[in-house]
């Protein structure tokens, strides 16, 4: 029987503090370019592109970058999710592909930054109700966003602060064995994280992100298409996608999330219970995030994080492994690139290629986006092909 549509070609930058020269462009290109080395492709065999805003264009991005990169296209789009981009890009792409809009899709993700910031800000046109209302008011950037939900999630259902540490930790164990990641080779302590500076009550710095510039892309084929490739196949089984504010403002619920409407779809879809996942690889802004997807992709009752995680080895030869490339606390945040570097490092687990961080016996994953404040939500549940 002939396999679904399969990622048969991964690549990813480096996270670096400043990427010098590079613009969003000529990353798209070096790692475009590196994926579809992985896949056994060129230029030529591409006839889908999946990108996201730019800041090198402001209009028409995917025929900007398709025509930087040499493409002939029959289909493209750029996707809008934030942090939940690069996981949204999969079913997009697969679905193009079951269309009969392409048969190679390229989905793409590159965010260069320099050490005064990222660059050109793209909220400069931007006359949302939130721009004219809120940030007025100091309702401006991510971590106070995030330090309210945390808040509130401890008002409900008790301390979680070591829990946290414990991720971060675990996180960055498993960094040690991937060399590319940022804090790779810097080990941390459950102390360490719990006397780090308070950044915004209940987070502390080891709780949050480090940003960086960087890229990742993956490559996506019609099913039979994928003996071609010189790595196994992954195929994209279920997906699923939720979205219910952009400002925390209109936020339905503080600490019950979107992610659950977005994980349920993803695993009915894929047809694969909860308990045949043999790896997690969740979007990790902030420790805190990572306890409330736990519980709203249902691996533990609402209110148990703190419980399931003291329970659980979430390193990548644990019980639970959580984020084997070291997640975005330790691997690196590059923006938009760095929700893809979940999506590649489950690749690579599925292929058998996590060197030396390989979890045994692995049949499928869960990967999931997140973007805004715990707004936009994309799911989706890999499998190995054999």
């Amino acid at each position: 029987m002939t396999p679904p549509p399969c990622i048969v070609g991964v690549a990813e930058l480096a996270p670096a503090r400043d990427t010098g020269d590079e613009t969003d462009l000529t990353l798209s290109a070096a790692v475009a370019v590196d994926a579809l080395a992985d896949a056994g492709l060129g230029p030529e065999h591409v006839d889908g592109l999946l990108t996201h805003p730019m800041d090198t264009a402001s209009r028409l991005i995917p025929s900007t970058v398709g025509e930087y990169l040499g493409l002939r296209l029959g289909y493209a789009d750029s996707v809008d999710l934030g942090g939940a981009s690069a996981v949204g890009m999969l079913w997009r792409a697969a679905a193009a592909i079951e269309a009969g809009m392409c048969s190679v899709c390229l989905c793409l993700t590159a965010v260069p930054r320099t050490t005064s910031g990222v660059g050109p800000s793209r909220r400069t046109s931007d006359f949302s109700p939130w721009r004219e209302f809120e940030v007025p008011y100091g309702n401006i950037g991510a971590t106070e966003g995030y330090a309210m939900i945390a808040m509130r999630y401890e008002h409900l259902y008790g301390d979680t602060a070591r829990a946290r540490a414990k991720v971060a930790v675990a996180q960055r164990a498993n960094a040690a064995h991937q060399p590319k990641a940022y804090f790779s080779g810097r080990p941390l302590e459950i102390d360490e994280v719990m006397a780090s500076e308070l950044i915004a009550d209940p987070l502390r710095k080891l709780d949050c992100v480090l940003p960086t510039g960087g890229a990742a892309a993956v490559v996506v084929v019609r099913g039979d298409l994928v003996g071609r490739a010189p790595h196994p196949g992954v195929a994209i089984l279920g997906a699923g996608e939720a979205i219910t504010h952009k400002t925390i403002t209109y936020a339905p619920s503080l600490t019950d999330t979107a992610i659950r409407q977005s994980a349920d779809r993803a695993f009915a879809n894929a047809g694969v219970d909860r308990s045949a996942v043999g790896l997690a690889s969740v979007y990790d802004c902030y420790t805190s995030t990572v306890l409330l997807t736990l519980e709203d992709a249902g691996f533990c009752p609402k209110g148990k994080a703190a419980a399931f995680v003291d329970e659980h080895d979430l390193t990548w030869r644990g019980s639970f492994p959580l984020n084997t490339h070291g997640g975005q606390l330790s691997f690196g945040q590059a923006d938009v690139a760095g929700g893809m570097s979940h999506v590649t490092e489950a690749v690579l687990q599925l292929q058998g290629r996590g060197e030396g961080r390989q979890v045994r016996d692995l049949r499928h994953a869960f990967v999931h986006g997140n973007g805004g404040i715990m707004s936009e939500q994309a799911s989706v549940v890999l499998g190995a092909i054999t």
